[in-house]
C-alpha cells in the first residue's frame, strides 16, 4: 500500500475514439490482474476514508483496496459485496468524480485519486468469471408475501434483501424486462446489457417472482396488490419528461430523451422497434441536438454518434464547470466528437411540422441560486440559430401522477409528485405500503436507489415481524 508517491494513476485504457464510436460495447476494458493489484496499492489507507464517507453505500473501500492489493480477490470480492448488490453496475456507472474518487485523500495533494470504480468492477467481474457470486438462497419461510412496483435499481435491492430474509417477494414491472433505467435507460457503452440480465437472472433463480409488463392501475390496482400481499414497495422512479416552453416544441423531430433511449437499447436486444426502424427514433445522418447537462444528456448525444449522427450538439444554459453531469462523460463525449455549445438555450425551433432548426439565446451566469449555483440568466444580445433534423430534450424527470396511475387517489404525495414517506419508517400515508428510491427523492443516482433498496427492506422486516407477531395475539382476542 501506500504507493501513490512513485506509482502514477493509470485508469484502464479506452479504445480510440472513432473505433469505439461505432458499436455499443463499453468503451474500455477491465484491468488486467498486476494492474488491478498496483492500481489498489496506492491506497493510503488513510484514517478518516472520505472515500467512504461519501459513498452513499458507505462501502469499506480501503478495506477490498488493500486486499485487491494483496491478491486476496476472493476475499476483496465478499467485503464488496457485503455492502452492495450491484457492486460491478457501480463500478462502471457511478459518477465516481463526483463521490468516493473525487474525495480520495490522495486526490487532494494532486496525485491522482485511486481508481476506485475501476477496481470495483475488476473484483466483481472476476468474481463471476470465476464462480465466486453465490446463488440466492432464501431464508427460512415467514408465510409472508411482499408486492414491490418497479423493478429499477432500489426495487431489485429491497426484493433480493426481502428474499434472503425468507419472504415470498413478487416484483411488478411495466416493461418486458427487469432492470428499469439499467436496462432500457442507460446505453450499451456504459453499461453492457449481460452484465444487467446475470443480476436480474440470479434473483429469478432465487425465486423471486417477476410480473413483466404488468402496469399497476390496468392490470390491478394498489388496493388489489395490497390485497394480494402483507407489505408494498412503491420504487417506481421518476419517468415524467420535464417540458420546454418554446414555439415550435411540438414539431415531429423534437422527442424525449427517454424514448430515444429506450428504443436505442431495444435495438440492442433485437427487439422490433417500429420508430426507429422509420426514422422517427434514430440519428443517422441527422443533425442532433440535445437539451441538458445531466448524465441523461450525455447518453443521448454518445449514442446519437454510434447512430451516425451528420453532427452532433450539446446546448447547455451554464458553463462546462457548473454542469450537473460527470465531467468524465463530457470528456468522452468530445473525444467522440460532440459539440457542446455552453451558456445557451432553446428560444424557439422553427419547422413547418417538422423541425429544421432550433433558435438559441445566449445566457449568462449571475448570482448564485438556492443551490449555490450561478443562476443562468438570458443574454438578449446573444442569439443564433443552430440547422437540426433531431432534438432531443433531455432536462430531466418528475414523477408521475400515482394517485391516478395507481387509482388510489389517498396515495399521499408531495406538491412534487413524489411518495410521501415517514422518515424513520419509509413507509407512505397507506398502512403497510413503503416507498423508495427516486419516487421518494426525486431523480437521483443509482447508488443511491441501491442505498434505500437495502434502507426499506430492513424497515419493512421490522413491520412484517411485527404485524406477524401481532397476529397471534389478534386471534386470541376474537376467540374470546
Amino acid at each position: 500500500m501506500l504507493k501513490f508517491v512513485d506509482r502514477a494513476q493509470a485508469f484502464p485504457a479506452k479504445r480510440e475514439a472513432p473505433l469505439r464510436a461505432r458499436d455499443f460495447r463499453e468503451i474500455a476494458d477491465k484491468y488486467a490482474p498486476q494492474a488491478a493489484q498496483d492500481q489498489a496499492g496506492r491506497c493510503s489507507q488513510c484514517g478518516v476514508p472520505y472515500c467512504s464517507v461519501h459513498c452513499p453505500l458507505h462501502n469499506h473501500i480501503p478495506d477490498w483496496l488493500r486486499l485487491t492489493a494483496e491478491g486476496r480477490l476472493r476475499e476483496a470480492y465478499e467485503l464488496s459485496n457485503a455492502t452492495s448488490t450491484m457492486p460491478e453496475i457501480c463500478g462502471r456507472i457511478c459518477p465516481q468524480d463526483r463521490l468516493c474518487e473525487g474525495n480520495c485523500v490522495i486526490e487532494f495533494s494532486d496525485h491522482g485519486s485511486v481508481t476506485i470504480g475501476s477496481v470495483e468492477k475488476y473484483i466483481t467481474d472476476t468474481a463471476w468469471a470465476e464462480g465466486w457470486v453465490e446463488p440466492l438462497v432464501p431464508g427460512p419461510d415467514r408465510g409472508q408475501s411482499v408486492g414491490v412496483i418497479g423493478a429499477g435499481p432500489a426495487g431489485l435491492t429491497a426484493a433480493e434483501y426481502l428474499r434472503r430474509l425468507g419472504y415470498d417477494v413478487h416484483v411488478y414491472d411495466r416493461h418486458d424486462r427487469p432492470g428499469g433505467l439499467l436496462t432500457y435507460g442507460i446505453p450499451g457503452f456504459k453499461l453492457e446489457k449481460p452484465v444487467v440480465m446475470r443480476r436480474t437472472d440470479r434473483l429469478a433463480d432465487g425465486g423471486i417472482v417477476f410480473h413483466q409488463g404488468f402496469e399497476v392501475g390496468r392490470d390491478a390496482t394498489l388496493d388489489a396488490l395490497r390485497d394480494r400481499h402483507d407489505a408494498i414497495l412503491i420504487a417506481t422512479g421518476v419517468y415524467r419528461a420535464r417540458a420546454i416552453k418554446a414555439p415550435g416544441v411540438g414539431a415531429d423531430g423534437v422527442i424525449e430523451a427517454l424514448d430515444y433511449l429506450i428504443a436505442s437499447n431495444r435495438k440492442s436486444f433485437g427487439d422490433a422497434v417500429p420508430a426507429f426502424d422509420d426514422g422517427r427514433l434514430n440519428a443517422a445522418g441527422k443533425n442532433v441536438v440535445v437539451i441538458g447537462g445531466g448524465d441523461t444528456a450525455m447518453d443521448c448525444v454518445r449514442t446519437a454518434i454510434r447512430q451516425g449522427a451528420a453532427s452532433v450538439k450539446c446546448l447547455y444554459r451554464r458553463d462546462r464547470a457548473n454542469m450537473p453531469g460527470s465531467q468524465r462523460e463530457v470528456a468522452n463525449a468530445e473525444e467522440e466528437g460532440v459539440e457542446f455549445v455552453w451558456l445557451s438555450a432553446p428560444e424557439a425551433f422553427d419547422g413547418s411540422g417538422h423541425v429544421t432548426a432550433v433558435k438559441v439565446v445566449g445566457m449568462r451566469l449571475g448570482a448564485p441560486d438556492a443551490s449555490g449555483r450561478r443562476a443562468p440568466e438570458v443574454d438578449p444580445d446573444a442569439k443564433f440559430g443552430i440547422p437540426a433534423d433531431m432534438v432531443i430534450k433531455a432536462l430531466g424527470f418528475d414523477a408521475e401522477d400515482l394517485p391516478v396511475l395507481f387509482d388510489a387517489p389517498d396515495l399521499g404525495v408531495t406538491r412534487w409528485g413524489t411518495v410521501r414517506t415517514d422518515a424513520r419508517t419509509m413507509m407512505s400515508n397507506l398502512d403497510g405500503v413503503f416507498a423508495a428510491g427516486d419516487i421518494v427523492k426525486g431523480a437521483s443516482l443509482v447508488v443511491q436507489a441501491i442505498r434505500d433498496g437495502r434502507d426499506v427492506s430492513e424497515r419493512m422486516h421490522a413491520w412484517l415481524a411485527a404485524q406477524r407477531a401481532a397476529a397471534p395475539v389478534a386471534r386470541e382476542r376474537e376467540s374470546a
